[in-house]
């Protein structure tokens, strides 16, 4: 276990790597110039020039790369020549557009994004597996047709179409809900955990009405094909109880698909849910990056991107250890 553990750990850092230089190298050979944007609509060539150099832009793409790459490992100098600051660890540069730390960027926009993530995942886990694992034991029945119709309708809706739906409805016409506030963060603020799930919950059922919809299809797949196997049929040839099949054994042998499927998309969404975010105006990861990339904001377009990759990865050797757990038949080796 413990080199498996070693082995994946070597293998974030090296992914991460790769990712960043990636990024990195397509801003530098991209059209847009980070300078000019940095500079702003009325400006010099000369003006550019001097953004150029206090932006460490004017060396070679290596040096530049190296620079960013030891900001991990300790602070580093960083603005134009005779006006050098110290960036504090970790260093992921300062924003070309409001010259403020990325690591305070960040800090600001994962709350909203991890408030988006939790109640959206719970509430997609509940819903999807629930409602596959009552697809799959009324298997032709009425039940189980009204379910799979009802995730067929819901895995074809977009999230900018069920976003603006659910604002329409519950929002401008009932009244039901307030709209999405950007000064509400996490349940544990000023306004407390009532107002930050009333504040949430329409972007919560933006993204459960998709993700659901994909979970009960594999949930119900995954679980008719189990039923069906000898193991299945041996624990009903003892005599065991129908509860005790089905949990016991079915959802257990079943299960780990799913179980993939979530530990990805939980690293996909905390890496920015990015139409949900900028249908609600909630200022997450999402929102940020795209701010960021329209803007030709380099360093806080690499800091999302390598933080996204850092929970998308990590998310896959979670995945990797829960299989010994849930199925006794993985062996980590």
């Amino acid at each position: 276990m413990f080199g498996f553990l070693i082995r994946r750990v070597a293998g974030l850092v090296i992914l991460l790597l790769v990712v960043s230089f990636v990024t990195f190298a397509l801003f530098q050979i991209g059209p847009s110039d980070p300078a000019a944007a940095a500079c702003g609509q009325e400006c010099t060539p000369e003006r550019i020039e001097q953004a150029r150099v206090a932006l460490g832009m004017d060396k070679p793409f290596f040096i530049q790369y190296f620079a960013y790459l030891s900001g991990f490992f300790g602070p580093r100098m960083i603005g134009a020549p005779g006006a050098e600051q110290v960036c504090a660890w970790p260093c992921l540069g300062k924003s070309f557009q409001t010259n403020e730390n990325v690591t305070d960027v960040l800090a600001r926009a994962l709350p909203y994004t991890l408030s988006i993530a939790v109640g959206a995942v719970v509430l997609w886990t509940i819903v999807g597996v629930g409602l596959g694992l009552l697809a799959a034991l009324r298997k032709g029945r009425a039940t189980d047709k009204f379910i799979v119709g009802a995730a067929s309708v819901g895995v074809s809706l977009p999230i900018p179409v069920t976003g603006l739906l659910l604002l329409l409805v519950f929002v401008s016409t009932l009244h039901w809900l307030p709209f999405t506030s950007n000064q509400i963060s996490s349940p544990f603020g000023s306004a407390g955990p009532a107002a930050w799930f009333l504040n949430y919950l329409l972007p919560w059922v933006a993204i459960a009405v998709l993700f659901s919809a994909q979970y009960i299809r594999i949930t119900r797949n995954n679980m008719i094909e189990t039923f069906g196997e000898d193991f299945m049929r041996t624990a009903r040839a003892k005599g065991l109880g129908r509860r005790e099949i089905v949990f016991r054994h079915g959802v257990r042998a079943g299960i780990t698909p799913i179980v993939t499927m979530l530990g990805l998309d939980i690293g996909a969404l905390l890496g920015g849910a990015v139409l949900t975010e900028q249908i609600f105006s909630v200022p997450g990861l999402g929102f940020t990056a795209v701010h960021a990339a329209v803007a030709g904001d380099l360093p806080v377009t690499m800091a999302i991107t390598m933080l996204a990759a850092f929970f998308i990865i990590t998310a896959n050797v979670v995945v990797d250890l829960a299989y010994a757990g849930i199925d006794p038949r993985v062996r980590v080796s």
